[in-house]
């Protein structure tokens, strides 16, 4: 629970521009590991040059955000929030659970620029993405997604 507390106590700055916060942490996934921006066909089209800034890049990623904001008020009671968002995930969208740890990464990055996530709490974002993650997983070998 601490973790989660400690994650929150910052995420009003992350909710007060959830489509800024949410275009720089995809800006800086798909920069940062190019591969990632195939996984997402709207964005097959957007230069590097053009990420940042872009609408569709910045609505997609406060989606992201909006939904991680929901896991992590769930404070680890995420089954039914998670649940139906891995099998989309696995089904429908075919995403590796590694993209989940690289996303991870960029959003570390964003909080602690952007939310003022101290190290305390990057460490706790990171162990609360690892449990998520994990769950993910497991959801991902009961539909047979081998992700």
């Amino acid at each position: 629970m601490a973790d989660y507390d400690r994650v929150l106590k910052c995420w009003g700055a992350v909710e007060a521009d959830y489509t800024g916060n949410g275009g720089e942490v995809l800006t800086r996934l798909f920069k940062a590991h190019p591969d990632t921006q195939k996984l997402f066909p709207k964005f097959k089209g957007i230069s590097q040059s053009e990420l940042a800034g872009n609408a569709l890049v910045a609505a997609h990623g406060a989606t992201v955000l909006k939904k991680l904001g929901e896991l992590l008020r769930a404070k680890g009671d995420h089954a039914a929030i998670l649940h139906p968002m891995a099998t989309t995930h696995a089904n429908k969208h075919k995403i590796a659970l590694n993209n989940f740890r690289l996303i991870t990464e960029a959003l570390v990055e964003v909080m602690k620029e952007k939310a003022g996530l101290d190290s305390a709490g990057q460490g706790a974002l990171k162990r609360i993405m690892d449990c998520i993650i994990h769950d993910i997983d497991r959801y991902y070998k009961e539909i047979g997604f081998d992700g």
